[in-house]
């Protein structure tokens, strides 16, 4: 997948006089690229525009002027895309329920060993993910994953963890196949 370059970010007053149109574009990419595993996981699926977005965000609000800042945060955010063949997403645990909160990312440890990208062929891919989003007595709420499906196209998402609460499986819709075929190639 294409990652963000030094001359595709604009400086923060330039990217201000178009945001308003270009925050639409980004929400409409968004769009496809969002999976609900279940009730209370949501994946989102980067590419190089979510990418630029945040990284262009981050550059309005902090007001970067700065290269040295520019370039980690085009460190930082291209880390989150899939290389050659992979599907680089950030997995959110959307709980509402403020006190339910901690309990359930304690309970649901061990989670991220039990998603799964489902591919064509019925194989189920694990995804990657940064040790260090996973503390040592609860998970942390936002995570990043990527799935090496070897440039092949799934056709859902699942969890397999002990858990009904977690325990689902979606089918991606012909749009978003379509979104995650334009990210593989």
């Amino acid at each position: 997948m294409r990652k963000v370059q030094r001359e595709d970010i604009l400086d923060y007053v330039t990217y201000s006089e178009g945001r308003d149109a270009y925050r639409l574009e980004v929400l409409a990419a968004k769009r496809p690229r969002r999976i609900h595993v279940g009730e209370y996981i949501t994946l989102l699926f980067e590419n190089f525009d979510t990418m630029r977005y945040q990284i262009q965000e981050m550059v309005l609000h902090e007001r970067l002027v700065r290269e040295a800042d520019i370039a980690h945060e085009l460190e930082t955010y291209n880390e989150l895309l899939g290389d050659t063949g992979e599907l680089g997403c950030t997995m959110m645990i959307e709980i509402d329920n403020i006190e339910g909160r901690q309990e359930r990312l304690q309970r649901w440890m061990g989670l991220n060993e039990h998603l799964y990208a489902l591919l064509e062929d019925g194989r189920r891919i694990k995804p990657k993910w940064d040790e260090r989003q996973v503390g040592e007595d609860r998970l942390s709420a936002v995570q990043y994953l990527k799935f090496d499906t070897g440039g092949m196209l799934p056709v859902g998402f699942g969890c397999s963890f002990d858990d009904a609460e977690v325990c689902a499986e979606y089918t991606l819709t012909d749009g978003q196949r379509d979104a995650m075929r334009r990210d593989l190639t």
